[in-house]
């Protein structure tokens, strides 16, 4: 048993360090393009690039039996017409799993990664869309569907902390109804929580992990926001009503539920114990008196 987990700690730490390498590799090329590039050919440049090397990647976990992965859901995108893909997000290798399947994804990234040393360069010269500020996003999204691409947008905002899914985000919606397109319902179902909201990088799984990804029902370009928005909250969460993630992922919100109420409970007691400190006479004034 010890040798085994020692197996696949070593084989966990052995793809993050390759996928570290691949990232900086494509970013010592993608600094000098971004500067001389004109936004067009960078664009297609960009993409190729990071779909080469998150596809070695992805052969990899194959190769390693890290992951067991289904994606032939995704080849139905191929070709087709453009579109928001809107997937639930349980762990934080999903974007790199579309992205590594499909040159025309576009997506929307947290801003504080357009700066990393390992993912920036690569997703400005792709133009990948900053998620803030709001405006901009949206008015660079409907840009995108307007080329024809597909806007990969996590209508959660974040990782699924919530079975079976977080609260929703509109963004998804007042984007297809600006561009006129539909909302193409991307389910992600996986038996581990390795690389979940608040996963250690140095945390071993049990190996290996199996993680499929199916099409959803496809939304109509919207005509109101709200009643979309309702719709896609029903349609993925009856999607995602039996999955054996949702076990896990109630397990780690209620750990996540009790550190934060521990956490609180110790500030009231240092609060409570400051304040009865300053009640208190200090021995000093006692011997005064």
């Amino acid at each position: 048993m010890r040798l085994r987990h020692f197996v696949e700690a070593l084989l966990l730490h052995a793809s993050l360090v390759l996928l570290a390498l691949i990232c900086l590799s494509w970013t010592v090329f993608a600094v000098p393009m971004l500067l001389i590039l004109p936004a067009r050919v960078g664009r297609r440049a960009g993409r190729r690039g990071i779909l080469a090397g998150f596809r070695l990647y992805v052969w990899s976990l194959g190769w390693m039996g890290i992951y067991r992965l289904d994606l032939r859901a995704l080849r139905a995108l191929r070709h087709g017409a453009p579109l928001v893909l809107a997937p639930n997000h349980p762990t934080l290798i999903d974007a790199l799993l579309i992205i590594a399947h499909e040159p025309r994804v576009a997506c929307v990234m947290k801003s504080s990664l357009m700066n990393n040393i390992f993912l920036g360069a690569g997703a400005r010269l792709a133009r990948y869309i900053r998620s803030s500020p709001p405006r901009r996003m949206i008015r660079e999204a409907v840009a995108e569907l307007a080329r024809g691409g597909i806007v990969l947008l996590f209508p959660e905002g974040t990782r699924t902390t919530q079975a079976p899914i977080n609260v929703l985000q509109a963004s998804v919606a007042v984007i297809a109804k600006q561009a006129g397109v539909p909302i193409q319902t991307l389910i992600i179902e996986t038996d581990s929580p390795f690389l979940s909201k608040g996963w250690s990088l140095f945390r071993r799984a049990s190996l290996p992990i199996n993680y499929r990804m199916r099409l959803g029902p496809r939304l109509e370009a919207p005509d109101d926001v709200r009643a979309c928005m309702a719709q896609l909250d029903q349609t993925l969460r009856a999607a995602l009503a039996h999955p054996g993630q949702n076990a896990w992922i109630e397990t780690r919100g209620e750990g996540e539920v009790r550190g934060e109420r521990a956490a609180g409970a110790a500030v009231e007691a240092c609060g409570e114990g400051a304040a009865r400190r300053e009640r208190a006479p200090s021995a000093e004034v006692v011997r005064r008196s």
